[in-house]
């Protein structure tokens, strides 16, 4: 068996229907198309949305809002998984290294250190920015903090 011989199960192919073949055939004429109109023509194809000329809905709804091409998208991360993955992985230092080997971020994200739960370790934390209170619980446990 190899690709030059395959073929499919007996029976299991339809022949298609031989449309404009003439009269007799059964289906020349208008070959199933109907009569006139766009759609019996070759080469037809109708617009994505098109309603039959009603209003399309795309148009019908107003605009609204916009996309703010300065937003910063940060990856925000919570004491609780800093702790976790110091124990973990038996670390002080936390950076963007260790957390793109943890599969926390991808390469391109920008770190946001968030203060849900709490830290019972020194942790040396580099990240993009930090919350008012993940700083503080940080340094309360005489941590430090560096905004890359």
């Amino acid at each position: 068996m190899d690709l030059s011989n395959l073929k499919p199960a007996k029976g299991s192919i339809k022949k298609g229907r031989r449309l404009g073949r003439g009269q007799g055939s059964g289906r020349g004429g208008t070959s199933t198309r109907g009569h006139k109109g766009a759609k019996s023509r070759s080469g037809y194809s109708k617009k994505i949305g098109f309603e039959g000329g009603q209003m399309p809905l795309q148009r019908r709804i107003p605009k609204y809002g916009f996309k703010n091409v300065n937003r910063r998208e940060y990856k925000g991360i919570n004491l609780v998984t800093l702790q976790n993955l110091a124990e973990k992985r038996n670390i002080e230092k936390i950076d963007i290294e260790v957390l793109l080997e943890s599969g926390l971020i991808s390469k391109n994200s920008l770190v946001k250190i968030l203060g849900k739960g709490t830290l019972e370790r020194k942790l040396e934390v580099h990240a993009h920015a930090f919350s008012k209170s993940a700083m503080e619980a940080i340094e309360a446990k005489n941590g430090t903090i560096v905004k890359l």
